[in-house]
């Protein structure tokens, strides 16, 4: 039985870790900057000495395609992403990436031509830490992302996703050419690390992922008025940052009402002008709400929106935008039994599971078939430096899978 090699999953993991803005303080490597680039060229290097067609589509997408044998047939399309948030660690989204390497090179080494075609594919801005949208690559080509809305998102330092894609030669006002329909692909797999502590506690091998959690995140703006610290009384502040606080404390709260594992974070806020001596005029936060109960989701959703309202006073303007709500998606129960099978077949323990982080199996779960492999985190710990996957874990979840593609491609062995 064909193995994946370990050794050499360990060498592209850390190659592609070495390209980050946090040398020693852990990957930072955002969509389209110099590190993002360099790990784009590894990846397509990678792919072109495996034999594979490489392409890049209008966002930057990355493409690794083995044509089968009918070139007509919807594509097995394999991988993850390549950029991380800030200071985060080595094993997100690259695990993913590094999988559809590796099986590419299975099928160059033993010679295994498919049936179906087989795409490897490496996504850009799957976590949303450059322009505030998660999910963006997957979401264009599922055809739900516009020119104008790549026009509008910016990052921090004010410019927008589509002058960084041109930077680096993309071109976001073509991005309707990126979206794939469902007659071109066959399934979507991806692997991840679980970013949680389930695999490990219970000391499983695989986990199964058969319904990924509904997730919205809001843009929250309160504006106030800006005053001197020291001389405008108390009674007659429109402070930017009191209000918002009421609504932060609160939003922790509304997701434990709710139940049923429903989780809801204030991770960004920024504070306006951010003097120490002068009270805010404005703060801009995110809430990050996630559930695999869709009626939670929007009740936590209408709860905090009640808040806002409700807090925000004589002489402050509040605005809520919702750049992201994606329902709970369940993924292709078809699938899931074949990587169950295999899993058993190759002698790993397996459990089925929910995934409380989006993930972009989740927006191609609304044009193809997905299945979604997860293999352990240590600790539980993920979006930190000390993020881990022990590279013989990810070995055993690129076995699942490759043996997996090798089926559905109906891949054949030549000489």
């Amino acid at each position: 039985m064909t193995y994946a090699n370990t050794d050499r999953i360990q060498r592209h993991l850390e190659q592609i870790a070495t390209f980050t803005a946090t040398p020693g303080q852990g990957t930072t490597r955002m969509s389209y900057s110099e590190q993002g680039q360099q790990a784009r060229e590894y990846i397509k290097a990678q792919m072109l000495a495996v034999g594979l067609t490489v392409r890049e589509d209008a966002i930057g997408n990355i493409f690794g395609k083995l044509v089968g044998q009918d070139a007509t047939l919807p594509s097995v399309m394999i991988g993850s992403h390549f950029d991380s948030v800030p200071n985060g660690g080595a094993f997100d989204g690259p695990a993913g990436v590094v999988m559809g390497l590796e099986i590419a090179t299975l099928f160059h080494e033993h010679k295994l031509t498919p049936h179906y075609p087989l795409e490897v594919v490496a996504l850009v801005e799957e976590e949303g830490a450059s322009f505030g949208r998660g999910l963006l690559a997957s979401c264009a080509i599922a055809g739900k992302v516009s020119a104008d809305e790549l026009h509008t998102l910016r990052d921090a330092q004010g410019i927008s996703a589509a002058a960084r894609m041109a930077d680096v030669g993309f071109n976001a006002d073509d991005v309707s050419s990126v979206i794939r329909s469902p007659d071109s692909l066959k399934a979507f797999i991806e692997l991840h690390i679980e970013q949680g502590p389930v695999l490990e506690q219970h000391g499983t091998d695989i986990g199964l992922v058969d319904v990924i959690v509904g997730i919205t995140q809001l843009v929250v703006t309160i504006s106030g008025k800006a005053g001197h610290a020291g001389t405008t009384p108390m009674d007659n502040r429109q402070d930017a940052l009191v209000v918002a606080s009421r609504v932060v404390s609160q939003v922790g709260d509304f997701a434990r009402q709710a139940g049923e594992a429903t989780v809801a974070t204030v991770g960004k806020l920024q504070v306006f002008p951010n003097g120490a001596n002068v009270i805010p005029n404005k703060v801009v936060f995110t809430v990050d709400i996630r559930s695999k109960s869709e009626e939670k989701l929007n009740q936590v959703i209408a709860l905090t929106k009640d808040c806002i309202q409700q807090n925000s006073g004589e002489g402050i303007t509040v605005q809520v935008e919702q750049p992201l709500y994606v329902s709970p998606t369940p993924l292709n129960p078809e699938l899931h039994q074949r990587l169950q099978k295999h899993s058993d077949q190759l002698g790993l323990s397996s459990r089925t599971m929910v995934s409380g982080a989006g993930h972009d199996a989740m927006i191609f779960a609304g044009i193809t078939d997905v299945g979604l492999v997860f293999v352990p985190s240590r600790n539980g710990l993920s979006h930190h430096p000390d993020e881990w996957t022990d590279y013989e874990q990810i070995q055993k979840g690129v076995d699942v899978i490759f043996h997996t593609v090798k089926e559905i491609t109906e891949a054949t062995q030549h000489d």
